[in-house]
């Protein structure tokens, strides 16, 4: 792979890069989808990444099906898939790990110690390995997509970030490989998320600007189905997911996190300008 990219930057290609964990859907068919118009090339990565996972069971039970994900991509003119082994990526006595202070702490930060050290790491291999041009992230994971814009800035990684929206089932459920472990009771009550992110922006955009009472109306609403058990429900800044007060001009995100048994869903929607 990295004599690979060097010759394709030597070629004066552009390239994207599509990092996934693989159990591929349409959300990530849509970022293959951009990156195909945007880039010259584009690499597709499927690693299931061991040090982001909080216990083995989780990375045990996370579907691995590389043949399948191979053949979902047949069709999308992807140039290259990077499947690397945990091997490959942590080489022997591996020593050296990334940690973005203050966002890794932060909301699914509190619930999942040490998840986002085993994102801001894996990303920095990858980004150094095949040195992109343009990387696609997909808004669901909003604080994977804050943690990795001041990664990029701050270690200087060249690569410009591109985000692109949620991806939804029929009842707004927000696509996921996790949606697949939910009873179709489950799945059906969890369309509740969006409906409920979507009349807290209504709620914004009539003028209601304290934050409490744009949270107020995430959970109450929420907590109308009765399958539903909230983890966390923030508003809070775009950028730093610092918590506010007030609703104003600057990017606000609205993030929640949601218990259906025992598969745990995460959602947002960003008011404001997301500039």
């Amino acid at each position: 792979m990295f004599s690979l990219s060097r010759k394709l930057r030597r070629d004066g290609k552009v390239i994207g890069l599509v990092p996934t964990m693989g159990a591929l859907h349409d959300g990530h068919l849509s970022l293959i989808r951009k990156a195909r118009q945007m880039c010259d090339v584009v690499i597709v990565s499927i690693f299931v990444n061991p040090t982001q996972f909080n216990e083995i069971s989780d990375f045990d039970a996370y579907p691995k099906d590389l043949t399948a994900d191979s053949s979902m991509l047949a069709n999308l003119s992807v140039d290259y898939i990077f499947a690397p082994s945990a091997d490959e990526i942590y080489g022997p006595n591996f020593k050296t790990f990334v940690t973005v202070d203050d966002l890794s702490e932060k909301l699914e930060g509190s619930s999942r110690p040490g998840h986002f050290r085993g994102v801001s790491t894996v990303v920095s291999i990858l980004f150094n390995t095949i040195r992109p041009d343009v990387g696609f992230f997909g808004q669901k994971d909003a604080q994977q997509v804050a943690l990795i814009k001041r990664l990029t800035f701050d270690l200087g990684f060249e690569a410009e970030i591109v985000v692109l929206p949620i991806v939804r089932e029929d009842n707004g459920l927000a696509m996921s490989s996790r949606n697949e472990r939910l009873t179709p009771e489950q799945r059906s009550a969890a369309g509740i998320i969006n409906q409920a992110l979507l009349k807290a922006s209504r709620a914004a955009q009539e003028g209601e600007s304290n934050a409490s009472k744009i949270a107020e109306i995430v959970r109450n609403t929420i907590e109308s189905e009765p399958l539903g058990n909230i983890d966390y429900v923030a508003v809070v800044d775009n950028a730093t997911l610092e918590p506010i007060e007030k609703i104003s001009q600057s990017a606000v995100l609205i993030a929640v996190a949601v218990r259906f048994g025992e598969v745990r869903l995460i959602d947002n929607i960003v008011l404001g300008d997301q500039e």
